[in-house]
């Protein structure tokens, strides 16, 4: 890739950080580059997290929790702030999946009717939900 390595870098932002800090405190420091993460990487980062709420669902409610690959890719098309880094996938997964699974657990839960399965798909270019 084009992307320098971590030592260029590092050599890089020796100059302009010794115009703010004194030397002796950034001789204590180790500075470390920061790579905006790929979409492969945001994948596998999505994939653990989506791992992580099935393995949740799974062992609170005795219900299997499945997802496809256009799920994962949505959520990665979602993160489009090179800053935010995969901390968008949180903030996705937290402010709209989850809010509709437990919505949907706690409707029927209250109507007196089970869930059998939670997956996560994408119609549309939007989540899509099935409740079985």
């Amino acid at each position: 890739e084009l992307m320098p390595d971590p030592e260029s870098i590092s050599k890089a932002l020796r100059e302009p950080l010794l115009k703010v800090f004194p030397p002796a405190f950034l001789g204590r420091l180790v500075t470390i580059p920061y790579y905006p993460l790929s979409d492969d990487m945001l994948g596998h980062i999505v994939r653990l997290q989506l791992g992580r709420i099935k393995r949740r669902v799974q062992e609170n409610h005795k219900v299997p929790f499945d997802y496809d690959d256009a799920a994962v890719q949505l959520i990665v098309s979602r993160c489009n702030e090179v800053d935010s880094g995969g901390r968008i996938i949180d903030a996705i997964l937290t402010n709209t999946i989850l809010p509709r699974i437990s919505a949907e657990y706690l409707t029927r839960l209250s109507e007196g009717r089970g869930i059998a399965r939670v997956g996560l798909s994408v119609i549309d270019g939007d989540f899509s939900y099935a409740f079985d």
